[in-house]
């Protein structure tokens, strides 16, 4: 595939000039596959692994997209929402918003369990743009009245294969009735099982597919190994291993 380069991809100024600061040229295919059908507001299955460059994929269409609208005006509200899986993965992505929106004037907040509340429900009284969220703690501040989603416009589930296996897929089903019907939204999995297709459905309008690995491919940054070794003697491998 040929290279992209991000001043190519059709960013505002201000978004390109964040990306260029970051030391980024070069799209990686996901981004550069991505962002144009982000950008026309299409909904999206994107089909790839953590270590792709998934994140920039989603985050800085959405910033562009919600600065303009700013430039026009319009009032603060939660505009975009990302569901994930775990903590770790909640910071690094609102570490990438603030990235790239650095010059966008927008705000964004993280939201997860495991911690007290206060400095996140003082946040969302502030007001923000975007909002970054694992499905309990999410559930339970839309519960206690602190999060109204009635504003968003663009809705991204990120990791959802993981959000199966770690059981949150009851969660994503009660989140579902809240969002409102007229949105964009992303859908990212590294695979695709049945249910997990089943679920895009629900969730997607006649999405467009953008692949770059294959289903259950490995990312190329790690090394994997075989050892063949008796059933017994496994621990004794891994515990050397280690």
């Amino acid at each position: 595939m040929e290279t992209i380069r991000f001043d190519e991809l059709n960013l505002d100024p201000r978004i390109l000039r964040a990306v260029t600061d970051m030391g980024f040229e070069a799209a990686s295919p996901i981004q550069a596959q991505a962002i144009p059908v982000e950008m026309e507001g299409h909904d999206m299955i994107g089909q790839a692994q953590t270590g792709t460059g998934k994140t920039a994929a989603f985050s800085i269409p959405i910033i562009q997209r919600l600065y303009l609208q700013k430039k026009k005006g319009y009032k603060r509200g939660i505009k975009a929402l990302i569901l994930t899986p775990t903590r770790e993965l909640a910071i690094q992505i609102g570490e990438s918003f603030a990235a790239y929106g650095r010059f966008a004037g927008l705000r964004h907040t993280v939201i997860f369990g495991g911690v007290g509340q206060k400095p996140q429900t003082e946040a969302l009284e502030r007001g923000i743009d975007i909002l970054i969220a694992t499905p309990g703690r999410l559930l339970d501040l839309i519960g206690q009245g602190f999060i109204h989603l009635d504003t968003l416009e663009y809705f991204v589930l990120d990791e959802a294969d993981r959000m199966l296996d770690m059981g949150f897929i009851h969660d994503i089903k009660r989140i579902l009735p809240l969002l409102p019907k007229k949105r964009q939204s992303l859908f990212f999995s590294a695979t695709m099982p049945p249910e997990i297709e089943r679920l895009a459905g629900t969730i997607l309008s006649a999405p467009q597919k953008v692949e770059v690995t294959p289903a259950s491919s490995t990312v190329d940054a790690i090394d994997q190994s075989v050892y063949f070794v008796e059933k017994a003697e496994k621990i004794n491998l891994l515990k050397s291993l280690l």
